[in-house]
């Protein structure tokens, strides 16, 4: 049986939403006998004939409508196409000969979707004590306070000092939300960016405040709630946005619904009969934490309090939402983990939960989810807009640039895996929410890339090309720009050095760079993905929308890459190409091969007439 070229853009205007269901349209190069979409509105197998509508590009454009399927909130559909004597069937991973798996199938959530100003971001994740100090006067002291059972020490350092294990979680540099507002000439003017993501920032007694004491309350030695507040006019007076770490997993020992440490009087360890005991989960003489850690007791969901006390009315999620704050989105932490009693039992009911207090507060905020493993499942657009694309993006990039996986152990990884594991991980979700979800090199909980790579600045070039390129809003971890290394926490979450002269200025300059033609290439944003070709080392895929395309070629190899391109597979009849000098490229050279240099990257623009 002869191959048949099946395509499906998942965007407009290959998919549109109408009141009936999804006009979709599969693009064919070939004969086939019969057109099918294949759609399941009742739990059942539906074939609609598609019908042949027009061409594009030498493809034959056929159409029919997927009708919604009204009992799920995600409704399913693939191609089938007769052909030869044979099929061909199309999912969100390619083309099969046989009936593809329904978790392969193409999916649109009909009730939701991620807000509109999501894709068009450009986010700099910021640990605030390490970003820059705005007001010295704000400053922790050392030994200022009794942090947990006082055997580590409270300590204050000098700002850029080396980090200290010992007192990972103890050490204060002074950075604060003064310093976050002063910086946003150098943010959003010169590098680029539109949004800012922060770590924790409501009181606690450790520097990464992932051990909330008070979610009423920025921690006054960041600026306290006044510091927000002026941060977040600031971000508005520029059109930024602003999303903010929401720890509801658990709280700290030391807040005063726990108090382990007696320091507030009536809390849940204190007392079997303080009113917050049920808040909690004991078992025998101890309780649920988080990961086995005593410093962070979990919050049981089980408890009509504590669903009040997070999303109810009066809530934490919905009152930094409000004015004068009035937050953009929230990043909620370990959100999986989420649930009644000692586990995460009935977690998607308690996600939706959460998900409906944001979005009922403000139906135009972002729900993005911290998962280090496969989302798959709160990815289906009724519970999370996006999540940290650690699985779908991070990981694999990781693993095939630098030989390992998120935790420093070896990952070796072929240019085909590499291609595969990013196609199952997209194909996997609806397309809508894979153009939200965070792409990242790296984070707070990671080493830095630019460390995992040797210090190879060309490499990282590599990798931010692909950050910037591939579906996804692109994150960038303060200092990544500049060349901060770091290896794993808490040495990734060094000082952010203002000295310039430390700089690397050509990783800088190409930072701004991509950021720039992102902001100038809606395909880059909004664009469907297709990979044209895989070599040994390389591999080009495109961005692309009805009128414009971007080639994005990667080579990670010692040697020169050359890889043919199959133009005619596009369904952009593109007028004029051009290269990132902005010189023009015949289509005819174009397609004889694709040239990429050693450790390098390119970039081909396409524009329809």
């Amino acid at each position: 049986m002869s191959r048949m070229l099946l395509v499906h853009p998942p965007i407009a205007p290959w998919l549109v939403r109408t009141a009936d269901g999804c006009r979709a349209t599969l693009l064919c190069r070939g004969a086939p006998d019969l057109v099918y979409l294949r759609a399941e509105p009742d739990n059942e197998e539906l074939l609609v004939a598609m019908q042949r509508v027009a061409e594009v590009n030498g493809l034959a454009c056929y159409e029919a409508v997927a009708p919604w399927d009204r009992s799920n909130e995600t409704t399913h559909y693939a191609f089938k196409v007769i052909h030869d004597g044979g099929q061909s069937w199309l999912a969100a991973d390619g083309v099969h000969r046989y009936p593809p798996p329904r978790e392969l199938h193409f999916k649109v959530c009909r009730a939701h979707a991620p807000p509109a100003w999501v894709a068009d971001q450009i986010v700099y994740q910021i640990f605030p004590d390490r970003f820059c100090q705005g007001d010295p006067s704000l400053a922790v002291a050392t030994d200022e306070y009794v942090y947990g059972t006082g055997r580590t020490r409270v300590v204050a350092r000098p700002w850029g000092a080396p980090i200290d294990p010992s007192v990972a979680a103890t050490a204060f540099y002074g950075g604060d939300l003064v310093g976050v507002r002063r910086q946003l000439d150098y943010l959003a003017g010169e590098l680029g960016v539109t949004a800012l993501y922060l770590n924790p920032i409501f009181t606690s007694g450790s520097n990464h405040k992932y051990d909330t004491e008070d979610y009423d309350h920025v921690d006054p030695h960041l600026g306290g709630n006044a510091a927000l507040a002026d941060l977040c006019a600031a971000l508005r007076g520029r059109g930024m946005r602003l999303v903010l770490d929401a720890v509801v997993n658990h709280t700290g020992a030391n807040h005063p619904w726990f108090d382990r440490f007696g320091r507030h009087g009536g809390g849940a360890y204190q007392s079997a009969e303080s009113p917050w005991r049920s808040w909690y989960t004991f078992e025998g003489a101890g309780y649920a934490s988080w990961k086995g850690h005593a410093s962070l007791p979990v919050l049981d969901f089980a408890s009509p309090e504590v669903q009040a006390a997070i999303y109810g009315d009066a809530g934490v999620l919905r009152r930094w939402l409000r004015p004068p704050y009035a937050i953009d989105g929230w990043r909620f932490d370990v959100i999986h983990m989420l649930g009644e009693g000692p586990g995460a039992h009935n977690n998607a009911h308690h996600v939706r939960a959460l998900r409906r207090a944001v979005k009922g507060e403000n139906p135009d905020a972002y729900v993005m989810g911290e998962h280090f493993g496969e989302a798959t499942r709160w990815l289906q657009g009724d519970q999370e807009d996006g999540a940290m694309n650690y699985y779908g993006f991070a990981h694999p990039v990781r693993a095939w640039l630098a030989g390992q996986d998120l935790g420093g152990e070896p990952a070796r990884l072929s240019t085909v895996d590499f291609e595969r594991w990013l196609t199952a991980a997209r194909a996997r979700v609806p397309y809508a929410n894979q153009l939200a979800q965070l792409g990242l090199l790296d984070s707070h909980d990671t080493s830095r890339l630019l460390t995992a790579v040797g210090d190879d600045v060309g490499r990282m070039q590599l990798a931010v090309t692909l950050l910037l390129g591939y579906p996804g809003v692109p994150c960038i971890y303060y200092g990544d720009e500049i060349g901060l290394r770091g290896g794993r926490d808490p040495d990734c979450r060094r000082c952010f050095d203002w000295d310039r002269a430390h700089w690397h200025a050509e990783l800088h300059a190409h930072y701004r760079r991509m950021i720039a033609w992102r902001k100038a290439r809606p395909e880059w944003r909004h664009g469907a993905y297709q990979t044209l070709a895989v070599g040994d080392d390389a591999l080009v895929f495109a961005r692309y929308t009805e009128r414009s395309v971007t080639l994005v070629g990667a080579n990670r190899g010692a040697a020169r890459a050359t890889l043919p391109l199959p133009l005619g597979e596009l369904p952009v009849e593109v007028a004029r190409w051009q290269g990132a000098d902005g010189g023009p490229i015949a289509a005819a050279e174009l397609a004889a091969g694709i040239a990429i240099e050693p450790g390098g990257w390119t970039l081909v623009f396409g524009d329809a007439g």
